[in-house]
């Protein structure tokens, strides 16, 4: 007691952090109460507006993560309700790796996720009660887009990095342009393959081509066709390589992580690898 008396600054650091601490435990206390859950909508109204499906056979079900009401909204109709569930998000979620514990469980996206997902976290976590077999991140074809996923997948990866392991978790690949001519459409879903389209129909002034910037921009019908029917959709399965591991962690903790320069140095290092629209 007499070391802390002299010892203001001291004795402040130790407070703060009895105080953030107890703040984590009861966060985790409450996460657990909500991950305990038989169902994802046993008792709650979940905030991320879940539209789950009929389908009970976790090996038949999936999750579509969307960004956005007006993306979810197109998502809510184009799907099988049977096998297709939707849970749209609003804006992008927490940056788990720079949050404090008690503020992950306190936002309502991640426990929308978590409660959805059914598995629970951490100590809680148990696979076999994993609700879809397919959770599947569909989010815009442009940077913030890929920002939203690369949040998902912090979250997943520092948080139930089984889903991962276990091949549970996927991108969605929607197009980038739709092509019509003679009332004919056609979509790419990359500049090579716009080119290949236009090749083959031939460039002239027939040709109207359409960017997507958005998810929103599609209605349900071309949503069904691109990129949420099981037989023409470009999924991308979310690899775990344990031989990688620690590279992984790295890259997680250098892009989303405290630590500016890093970031910094690695931005500048990797910026002409990128495909950023003007």
């Amino acid at each position: 007691m007499w070391f802390l008396e002299q010892n203001p600054a001291v004795a402040k650091i130790i407070c703060e952090k009895s105080i953030v601490s107890q703040r984590a435990r009861e966060a985790a206390r409450k996460a657990r109460e909500i991950t305990r859950r038989k169902t994802a909508l046993d008792g709650m109204s979940l905030p991320g507006k879940l539209a789950d499906c009929s389908n009970k056979d976790p090996s038949r079900c999936e999750i579509y993560i969307v960004e956005g009401d007006s993306a979810g909204g197109s998502a809510k109709k184009a799907r099988s309700r049977d096998t297709q569930a939707i849970l749209p998000l609003r804006g992008k979620i927490l940056n788990v790796e720079k949050a404090r514990i008690d503020k992950i469980y306190a936002n309502a996206e991640i426990k929308a996720m978590i409660t959805a997902f059914g598995t629970g976290i951490h100590d809680e976590f148990d696979i076999s009660k994993l609700r879809y077999h397919k959770i599947i991140i569909m989010t815009d074809a442009d940077v913030d887009g890929e920002h939203i996923a690369t949040l998902l997948l912090t979250f997943i990866f520092r948080f139930m990095p089984e889903l991962i392991k276990q091949g549970y978790v996927y991108l969605a690949q929607p197009p980038l342009y739709k092509v019509e001519k003679n009332k004919k459409v056609w979509y790419a879903y990359s500049d090579d393959e716009l080119n290949s389209i236009l090749v083959e129909i031939g460039r002239d002034s027939n040709n109207k081509i359409q960017r997507y910037k958005g998810l929103g921009e599609m209605d349900a019908e071309q949503l069904w066709e691109t990129t949420m029917d099981p037989a023409k959709r470009i999924l991308k399965r979310v690899n775990y390589d344990e031989e990688m591991l620690s590279e992984i962690d790295l890259t997680f903790n250098t892009l989303m992580g405290d630590n500016v320069e890093p970031r910094r140095e690695f931005i500048e290092a990797n910026a002409k690898y990128s495909n950023i629209d003007a």
